[in-house]
């Protein structure tokens, strides 16, 4: 069972010595799966708006607490009902993070946040697909629980339940017996990257909400803006405060990047020039302009922050002259981040799998492929819309439609089109992973069978049991191959079958926008990916 998802420094990677080797495993895996590979064939377009659809589904899988009369996913029931009961507060709500039933406060935020990005940025093209209502909805359930959490100024509540007995038991979450204990921060034991991020997701959220509810994005931004100051008033890594996060969500990066980026993301909320001030005075101290990042994630910010600190130079937004030369070193960055995904970074470049799949380290690395293939996107329409293109140290001046092109090949080789010919995302395509490392998808639902399943009976009659789910985790990304282009289809590989909600979100906005590209570009009666720049006659 999952012991974690802790980051790994990444080793070196072991490059495939032979192409015909990748065909190989390919061709074992499909027999051992009892599947034909030829059922995707390498020229098919993938559907866009379906994957848009299901990934949106995903969010309704993992809901905590009392589901709602339009819940979609049906094989779920309501679970976690007294949370906060024995610390006298309402945590009822939020969303499990994985395969398991700890409502880990780290990744939910960052879930939202990227949920909340994706909707300012590519709102458009959502509701076109059909999608808004959904997407409000997913963000809406996080950030409910988030106001909930916040029972004071200076007081968040970061965690319910314990990894460590969680993970010593397999169960359905309607069934839960382990522990939910809840923990807090507050100023005798801070967390600041835990509401920093927080404050992120609300101030993001409350941009999002600000046409179609403005009594509610002016609650969320309240709260984003008392987070904000609590996480930098009473500083420290909220692992050091709870210390059982450790071996699940630690604070690598430290808090500092979680400051920057909600700072960026309350002036843009806000457009007050303090969080703007606060930024650019911190840039440096803070490792905004220092660290030059080759990742993205729930734990280190700083790419998304420095792409954020691009769009205001890039948008004209009136500077001085100082504040101008700090936002042009966020940029500088932010492009290091970019060019490094493009492999045009002077050698200094994130690593490939054999069949394309942006490679950062073994454990859940779709993780990473997904949050780079969101930057990737939202940075290629930001220069488009400023006419301007990336500079990277091999290629001065790389178009909007390369860095468009590549995040197309991410969303791709997660559909299905990569050596294996399985999509990593469940439920979509002819052929996705079955046993997936989920418990609530792997016991059969408590609405089938209602009687009781305990800890060890789950591990014995459905954890080791070599069946498919019997529930599809529909929309969800498992944590995919290795470095190899190799996965292996097994409820106790959860290093790759594990699903988790940061994998998932960011792709939300970029299968909107490669949706709505499709749609232009089958309009003009071009070919498939022309409208990414690839054919003149679509760009």
């Amino acid at each position: 069972m999952s012991r974690g998802r802790v980051r790994r420094a990444a080793g070196s990677p072991v490059v495939a010595t032979a192409a015909a080797l990748v065909l190989l495993q390919a061709a074992v895996l499909a027999l051992s799966l009892g599947c034909d590979a030829a059922a995707v064939t390498a020229d098919a377009e993938p559907d866009y708006r379906e994957a848009l659809s299901k990934s949106l589904l995903y969010f309704e899988a993992q809901r905590s607490g009392r589901l709602p009369y339009n819940q979609r996913v049906r094989w779920r029931g309501h679970s976690g009902i007294t949370d906060g009961l024995q610390q006298g507060v309402d945590l009822v709500g939020g969303y499990y993070d994985a395969g398991d039933h700890v409502k880990f406060g780290l990744p939910m935020a960052f879930t939202v946040t990227m949920l909340s990005w994706g909707a300012i940025e590519f709102g458009d093209e959502i509701a076109a697909a059909g999608e808004w209502h959904h997407t409000l909805e997913a963000i809406k359930w996080g950030t409910d629980y988030f106001i909930k959490a916040h029972t004071e100024p200076f007081v968040y509540w970061a965690e319910v339940g314990d990894g460590d007995t969680d993970h010593y038991c397999w169960q359905r979450p309607e069934d839960m017996t382990t522990s939910r204990k809840a923990y807090r921060v507050d100023k005798d034991n801070p967390g600041s990257d835990l509401v920093a991020e927080t404050a992120a997701a609300l101030a993001a959220a409350s941009i999002v909400f600000r046409a179609s509810n403005p009594h509610y994005s002016h609650i969320l931004l309240h709260h984003a803006q008392q987070l904000f100051e609590f996480g930098d008033r009473y500083r420290g890594n909220y692992d050091m405060s709870i210390t059982e996060v450790r071996g699940f969500y630690a604070s690598v990066s430290g808090y500092r990047d979680e400051l920057l980026w909600a700072a960026f993301w309350l002036h843009r909320a806000t457009g007050k020039e303090e969080f703007l001030r606060y930024a650019v005075d911190k840039a440096d101290c803070f490792g905004g302009v220092g660290w030059a990042m080759t990742e993205f994630s729930w734990d280190v910010k700083y790419a998304g922050l420095q792409v954020l600190a691009s769009k205001l130079l890039l948008d004209g937004d009136p500077l001085g002259k100082q504040d101008r030369l700090v936002l042009e070193q966020y940029r500088a960055k932010a492009e290091h981040y970019l060019c490094a995904c493009l492999r045009l970074n002077n050698g200094s470049n994130v690593d490939r799998s054999p069949g394309g799949m942006l490679y950062v380290r073994q454990w859940n690395n779709l993780q990473y492929a997904s949050s780079a293939a969101f930057l990737l996107t939202v940075y290629s329409r930001y220069l488009a819309g400023a006419g301007a293109r990336l500079r990277c140290p091999d290629a001065p001046a790389v178009p909007p439609s390369e860095l468009l092109a590549l995040a197309r090949s991410q969303a791709e080789y997660i559909l299905g089109r990569n050596p294996l010919r399985l999509s990593y995302m469940v439920g979509y395509g002819p052929r996705f992973p079955a046993h997936v490392h989920h418990r609530a998808a792997s016991i059969v639902s408590h609405k089938a069978n209602n009687r009781f399943i305990g800890c060890m009976q789950g591990f014995d009659n459905w954890y080791t049991h070599k069946r498919p789910n019997p529930n599809v985790l529909t929309g969800a990304i498992v944590g995919g191959p290795n470095c190899r282009d190799e996965f292996r289809d097994d409820r106790t590989n959860y290093v790759q079958t594990e699903a988790c909600t940061y994998n998932t979100a960011p792709m939300v906005a970029v299968f909107a926008r490669l949706h709505n590209l499709s749609t232009a570009a089958a309009e003009e009666g071009c070919r498939p990916g022309a409208a990414l720049g690839l054919s003149a006659k679509c760009r």
